[in-house]
């Protein structure tokens, strides 16, 4: 038998359920009454969800969602942090196997260590040698399948039994989606082999599907042990990352101390075989912090260097929507009070303010839930377009971006968030209303004005703050990318070309020269590797035997008339001739020249690496050349060696390479039309010889700017709807401004009142709001500046330029919104306000 309380508990339900429906209705018809102002409140908030959502699907897919693994919380990476050889601040996440090795057996009873290489993308064949494919590789711990609970999709994965003995075991698994993509899920795979330089490789499994790898933005195709990694045994060599998963119950820091111990006592015994290592660079190296760092996300160079960018992303989207959400508070402001007397009957007729507030919030949660509609549309295309424009095209970033629950149950949260920033505070003050005055039409206006211009004050601080950041993203991209490179770009082709067996140089020479006789090719040269393609080879150098002094001398390999087809300037001295080897001669460029030998003209003297130095090999100077950029075009001007491709070993023989990189310069302005009969003729000219990848070199150029390039295109674009929403924000109140106090500017202008004096009448409080808005925008964006300070170049916040940018920009919009207003005000009839009156 149901109680009474029980029954009057359902009775209640049901009427509020009702209450509900009735409202939802209510609501509906008035969205449909109102088109004009609902349209407007509907895309601007629209733009707002449309802008946030994709935002946090890229910040969630790079930075925020866990590797599909046991226990990702018990995941940790190491890293180091101490000076760098030139003595700047750095964190090193690189680790030699053998010092891994020694770690993992330290800590076995607390955590699982495993080793991971980058993944690289490397040229691979199934068939035979002249289909040359690539392919993301990463050499792994044979046990990282089972510690990280993942099973094979097909076949077997690797296991510990797979790691005993260096090249020992060429097994390779494929990741799902290679498998998928490339077999279309043959279940023959298994058991098939490929070849990758010497070595050949058999397919024993498929992995889980859900796994792509651990680092963030790329996929990897094909998992193989680290033992079989040519750097494995050497201790030297610095090419994997640890992770540590600590066992249930473990606490972190004595596992950390443990191998804080372990790795510097592995370094010192390396440093024993240091030769002429400044003495505070190798306290240094030797004082290095090991950390542990939570990574249940995995690690990546695309999570490091964007996280600060995605954070002025998120930043720069959440306040466009709260932009949006002001401008709608403001047009619901204005629509409310237009319907105070309806407000006024019903809390005459017994409307509690509960149901009001019910009232205007289900309203403004129709206003939300089609604007987080369209908002999805735009969602759902902006954020892979985003993330095409993160790396060169070449080799794109592949995100997983699934729209699961955490993207819903995000939108969700946002269309709630939005409904109550925009909707409770008019919804408060309409179901504030007092009956008598308002049915006698004698409401004081005056409060709702002032809530009209705080929102208006904070949405022109938000706009200012996204102007300011836009500027300086701009201003970056624009200067990194009009920064001089020290060489001309112009129609020059590189060619990354390898071979299975290393070649002496003079094959190297004999390739190059039958590319000279293809027509549209002007020069041709040939060295290690591209400028600016991010590869680095650096020494300490010691000048007439006195010991190294702290920074470090960057090195790169080239042929002759590579200064030429590079169009680097030679300022003295001469180029290198066919017979000239390395060590032997060099040549410098200008900042080499002032940091060791003073500014003076360094023609004919001589230096040594210090390596080098102890066997008394040198390096004589012969030519001497502009500062042209080597890796990076962010960085100040290294001090560089170019030294001859072709090099000697100490007891004279040639030093053959399988890996360099062919330069051409081509007739055509479009270099790329050349591209593919050369990828033929470089193996016709020598068969050991095949072509990896080719680029020009205004690709590789471009691509230093890639992150500075997205947010001047992502900070314009918001700017631009900052602009828009503040611009309609501020025409709607003083519109409405206009309609409240035309009485009173009807009565003034018959007192005998000026067009100048109406049009301050009409614009002070919303002008006093804007001036104190930018004001508030640039404490703000002050503050802003200094978080994402790394992101910038040559730009500072307190130029003049940065500053003027918002706050002309700012004006420009407010003077032309309040146009029409102003023109309404001074045309007001005083007779026909008199009269009214």
């Amino acid at each position: 038998m149901t109680s009474p309380d029980s029954q009057q508990g359902s009775f209640q339900l049901f009427a509020w359920l009702e209450s509900l429906r009735a409202d939802a209705v209510y609501g509906w018809r008035q969205l449909k009454k109102h088109k004009v102002t609902s349209t407007a409140a509907i895309l601007s908030l629209a733009l707002g969800i449309g802008a946030c959502t994709p935002a946090f699907r890229l910040i969630d897919a790079l930075l925020l969602r866990p590797l599909p693994v046991t226990a990702p919380e018990r995941l940790y990476f190491l890293s180091r942090q101490g000076p760098n050889w030139d003595g700047k601040p750095n964190v090193d996440q690189n680790c030699e196997y053998p010092l891994f090795l020694q770690m993992r057996a330290t800590v076995k009873d607390r955590a699982e260590l495993l080793v991971f290489s980058y993944v690289d993308k490397v040229d691979l064949s199934f068939g035979s040698d002249q289909e040359i494919e690539k392919a993301h590789l990463q050499y792994f711990s044979g046990w990282m399948f089972e510690a990280f609970g993942l099973r094979p999709a097909l076949g077997r994965v690797l296991t510990e039994s797979d790691e005993q003995a260096p090249g020992a075991h060429p097994y390779a698994v494929l990741s799902y989606d290679y498998w998928s993509r490339r077999f279309g899920q043959d279940r023959k795979v298994i058991g098939r082999s490929f070849r990758m330089g010497e070595t050949l490789y058999q397919i024993i499994g498929v992995a889980d599907k859900q796994f792509t790898g651990t680092e963030p933005g790329t996929f990897v195709d094909i998992f193989v042990p680290a033992m079989m990694h040519p750097y494995v045994t050497r201790p030297d060599a610095s090419v994997f990352r640890v992770f540590a998963q600590l066992k249930p119950g473990v606490v972190i820091e004595p596992v950390r101390a443990k191998l804080q111990a372990n790795s510097r006592g592995f370094e010192e015994d390396r440093a024993k075989g240091f030769v002429g290592m400044p003495k505070q660079s190798l306290k240094d190296f030797l004082n290095q912090k090991l950390l542990l760092e939570p990574a249940p996300t995995g690690v990546s160079d695309l999570q490091n260097d964007n996280r600060r960018s995605l954070a002025a992303l998120g930043v720069l989207v959440a306040l466009v929507s709260l932009i949006a959400c002001a401008n709608v508070a403001n047009l619901m402001t204005a629509q409310a009070a237009a319907r105070a007397h309806e407000m006024a009957l019903r809390i005459s007729i017994g409307a509690g303010r509960r149901r009001l507030v019910q009232m205007m919030l289900i309203e403004s949660a129709w206003i939300a839930l089609l604007a987080a509609a369209i908002g999805a549309f735009f969602a759902w295309w902006s954020a892979p377009f985003v993330v095409g424009r993160i790396n060169p095209p070449d080799d794109p970033v592949r995100l997983i971006l699934p729209a699961d629950w955490r993207v819903w149950g995000f939108a969700l949260a946002l269309t709630v968030g939005v409904t109550m920033l925009f909707g409770l505070l008019p919804a408060l003050r309409v179901s504030a209303i007092k009956p008598l005055s308002a049915v006698k039409g004698k409401e004081e206006p005056q409060s709702r004005r002032g809530l009209m211009h705080a929102l208006i004050a904070s949405q022109v601080a938000f706009c200012f703050l996204v102007l300011f950041a836009t500027g300086l993203f701009v201003a970056t991209f624009q200067r990194l990318s009009h920064q001089p490179l020290g060489f001309s770009g112009e129609r020059l082709l590189t060619l990354d070309t390898f071979a299975r067996q290393p070649q002496p140089p003079a094959l190297w020479a004999q390739v190059a020269e039958h590319l000279r006789q293809v027509q549209g090719v002007e020069k041709v040269a040939f060295a290690s590797w591209a400028l600016l393609d991010g590869n680095s080879v650096n020494s300490y150098i010691s000048v007439n035997g006195a010991p190294p002094i702290q920074r470090l001398a960057y090195f790169l390999r080239v042929s002759p008339g590579w200064i030429d087809t590079m169009k680097i300037a030679l300022i003295e001295g001469r180029d290198f001739l066919p017979r000239e080897t390395a060590p032997g001669a060099a040549i410098v460029n200008e900042t080499f020249a002032q940091t060791y030998f003073k500014g003076e003209d360094p023609v004919g003297k001589a230096f040594a690496r210090s390596e080098d130095n102890a066997d008394r090999r040198l390096f004589r100077i012969v030519g001497f050349v502009r500062d042209p950029r080597y890796g990076s075009v962010r960085e100040t001007p290294l001090p560089v060696v170019y030294v001859p491709f072709q090099g000697v070993r100490g007891d004279g023989s040639w030093l053959p390479e399988n890996w360099g990189t062919f330069i051409v310069r081509t007739s055509s302005a479009n270099p790329l039309a050349l591209a593919q009969t050369l990828r033929q003729e470089v193996p016709r000219a020598r068969p050991e010889f095949r072509v990896s990848r080719i680029r020009t070199q205004l690709e590789i150029n471009q691509a230093q700017t890639v992150r500075e390039r997205l947010l001047a295109m992502l900070a314009v674009f918001f700017g631009g709807v900052a602009l828009v929403l503040a611009g309609v924000g501020l025409y709607g109140v003083l519109h409405y401004s206009v309609l409240q106090r035309q009485r009173e500017i009807g009565i003034r202008m018959a007192l005998g009142a000026q067009a100048a004096a109406i049009v301050r009448i009409a614009t002070f409080d919303v002008f006093s709001m804007i001036l104190l808005g930018a004001v508030a925008g640039l404490g703000l964006g002050m503050a802003f500046a200094r978080y994402v300070e790394a992101l910038f170049y040559q730009v500072k916040s307190t130029d003049l330029g940065m500053l003027a940018f918002p706050s002309l920009t700012l004006l420009a919009v407010a003077l032309l919104a309040s146009l029409a207003p102003v023109i309404r005000a001074v045309q007001i009839d005083p007779a026909t306000m008199l009269r009214a009156e």
